[in-house]
């Protein structure tokens, strides 16, 4: 869903001539799963070398996994698995059994984590098989497996037609992998994952390294709204920034007297996430009139979202105006009695607000 809204507001529509006011920018971005619904099936090895610590390690990474999704599609304050989206659970051994169906309770996806333990042989194509039914073909849903597994087959089929049988359906499929005491064929997990391999294979030796895998994966599917945020402003040659406040988010920096640059390293990662900068401005000219803040702004990110901000004015009063008219010719006057009287044209006075105000 990436960047949803973007604005940008003036603390006054009114200013005088050396005034200043407050420009606040704010931004919205949320993860692209709110919108786009996924079904994902967690495949999780329990096979004999699992016993012990990495176990452990992998039900603590699925349940991490499971609470930044649920978290993601905003189902996280009810415990449920929100916006449409669904996970399912698979175990395999020497055989693979589908613990849950397609579902979007947090508490009945974790109970079937815990309930897994470990025994028997591995057999990955009986795991691919039994996770691709769980999918309903006539769902709009996204569809994603992720295969976790310490080990190299060894029961079952080929597990690679199954994997690329999957694939060719319009599955995704991830692959994290624990090299175990037996080792671990690293190729043969990048042949099952779709492409690109770099991000969709993560491997590690060390088992207490599980959850932190398992929560970078749940955030790469949750997909981030938006990352790596750059947002420059520069002003009309008529303001200069007087003051800038901390943003709520990121860091604000001023380039010039005129100018700054706003950057926010991730927002809307894990859940629909608000950020604003507000940051005060004087008008520095002589002249009147309704004036637009912003000589540009600028927005790009990592994802390549697009975001348009409003370009509001202000209304500048420098006070009034004096029109002056020529001067008169000179000319001649008698007066022949006292009492005479002459009728002089001054033209038109007018007194600037500026000169009432101080006398």
């Amino acid at each position: 869903m990436g960047v949803t809204n973007s604005n940008k507001v003036l603390s006054t529509d009114r200013i005088g001539c050396d005034g200043t006011l407050r420009v606040t920018l704010a931004l919205t971005a949320t993860p692209d799963i709110l919108t786009n619904p996924t079904d994902i099936v967690l495949i999780l090895d329990r096979s004999g070398s699992m016993a012990g610590a990495p176990l452990a390690s992998m039900k603590a990474g699925a349940k991490q996994f499971i609470d930044i999704i649920a978290e993601a599609t905003g189902g996280a304050p009810s415990g449920q698995i929100g916006s449409g989206s669904r996970i399912g659970i698979v175990s395999f051994a020497g055989n693979a059994a589908d613990d849950t169906q397609l579902i979007t309770s947090v508490a009945g996806l974790k109970a079937a984590v815990d309930g897994l333990t470990a025994g028997g042989n591995t057999n990955h194509a009986d795991a691919f098989s039994t996770a691709a039914q769980l999918f309903d073909p006539a769902s709009a849903n996204a569809k994603v497996m992720v295969m976790f597994t310490d080990g190299n087959t060894t029961t079952g089929a080929p597990p690679a037609p199954v994997a690329a049988a999957a694939r060719a359906q319009g599955i995704v499929i991830y692959c994290i992998g624990l090299v175990g005491a037996d080792g671990l064929d690293v190729s043969a997990l990048n042949e099952w994952a779709t492409d690109p391999d770099a991000s969709h294979v993560a491997v590690t030796p060390d088992a207490a390294d599980l959850e932190a895998l398992f929560a970078a994966l749940a955030a790469n599917i949750s997909k981030a709204g938006a990352t790596d945020i750059v947002i420059d402003e520069r002003l009309q040659p008529d303001f200069v920034l007087a003051n800038i406040l901390t943003p709520s988010k990121g860091t604000a920096t001023q380039l010039d007297s005129r100018s700054l640059r706003w950057t926010i390293s991730e927002l809307g990662v894990t859940a629909s996430e608000s950020a604003t900068l507000s940051f005060d401005i004087r008008h520095v000219a002589q002249s009147s009139g309704v004036k637009p803040v912003n000589q540009s702004i600028t927005y790009s990110d990592a994802e390549g979202n697009q975001a348009a901000f409003p370009d509001p004015s202000v209304t500048v009063d420098c006070g009034g105006v004096v029109y002056t008219e020529p001067c008169p010719i000179p000319v001649d006057l008698e007066a022949e009695g006292c009492a005479d009287t002459v009728l002089v044209d001054l033209g038109t006075s007018i007194r600037s607000p500026r000169a009432a105000s101080s006398s």
